[in-house]
């Protein structure tokens, strides 16, 4: 993995994580709240992507098309799984859980059915990564505020999903030479468009509005709205020159991040256990380096 390529993933892990404790601090209906955010995400992005296209020559094909819709569809389960884990869960267990599920079946794939050889060390690294995901994740389940097996569900539904989109959306920016903010930001607006039949019937039964979401929630919204695009735009772009099977470990260092901020601002408990499980991320994200 080059040093740019490493800087993207790094900077990426890092608004990833903050972006999420945005998310578990948001209130009222989950889903309202996931359509909001993609709705301000859309309205951000997509004058830039066709900004991007259009200097390009505007190159449209079915590429463009089905790519973002099948992205959409992927992200769209991921972004419920997380928004009712973090309604029902701790962030210390959710969080880690999700990231470190997500990269173990996306590097298990890569490797066996994508053929991606990314080096004894480089592969290592990856395993040793996700052990230190899982020692973040373990710790303190006896003072969690809920049960852990619930957090663990949520977080490997989750999981499953960001293996669905990171493999996915790494064969759209590679195989198919897609440009990533046009690709993402088509997928935020599909995203959001498909999404906006339910948050309608959800307003019209009254047990919650768009416009309450809205007001309880506006500064979550925006911060999930800036950041998370941000974020995994520069993911796309770390995977135009890097193998998923080395992007994907390496991304995960943001539960270093958050891991520790649940500590901090929700009092989630076993700081040292926490700080630990960082030490074993970095050593791994170290070899993937090397």
């Amino acid at each position: 993995m080059t040093p740019t390529a490493l800087a993207l993933v790094l900077v990426a892990a890092v608004l990833h994580a903050l972006w999420n404790l945005a998310a578990k601090r948001a209130s009222g209906d989950g889903y309202l709240f996931v359509w909001w955010y993609n709705v301000a995400s859309a309205a951000l992005w997509l004058p830039v992507g066709l900004v991007v296209l259009g200097r390009a020559g505007w190159p449209l094909g079915w590429e463009l098309l089905v790519g973002p819709a099948v992205s959409a569809a992927f992200h769209i389960a991921y972004q419920l799984c997380l928004q009712a884990g973090y309604q029902r869960a701790d962030l210390g267990v959710v969080y880690p859980v999700a990231r470190g599920t997500g990269p173990l079946l996306t590097v298990l794939f890569a490797l066996l059915v994508l053929g991606e050889r990314p080096g004894v060390v480089a592969a290592a690294g990856g395993l040793v990564v996700i052990a230190g995901i899982v020692a973040v994740a373990t710790g303190g389940a006896r003072a969690l505020r809920h049960r852990p097996s619930t957090g663990i569900a949520w977080g490997a539904l989750t999981g499953a999903g960001i293996a669905a989109y990171t493999l996915w959306d790494d064969h759209a920016v590679t195989t198919w030479a897609l440009a990533p903010v046009t690709y993402f930001s088509l997928g935020c607006t599909l995203q959001a468009l498909a999404m906006t039949p339910g948050a309608l019937r959800r307003s019209r039964a009254g047990a919650a509005t768009a416009g309450s979401v809205l007001r309880r929630s506006g500064r979550e919204i925006a911060i999930v709205a800036v950041l998370s695009p941000l974020a995994y735009v520069l993911v796309l772009e770390a995977m135009r020159t890097t193998p998923v099977a080395l992007v994907a470990p390496a991304r995960e260092s943001g539960i270093v991040v958050g891991s520790l901020l649940a500590w901090r601002l929700f009092r989630e408990p076993d700081p040292l256990r926490r700080l630990l499980g960082a030490a074993i991320v970095l050593a791994g994200i170290t070899m993937i380096v090397a």
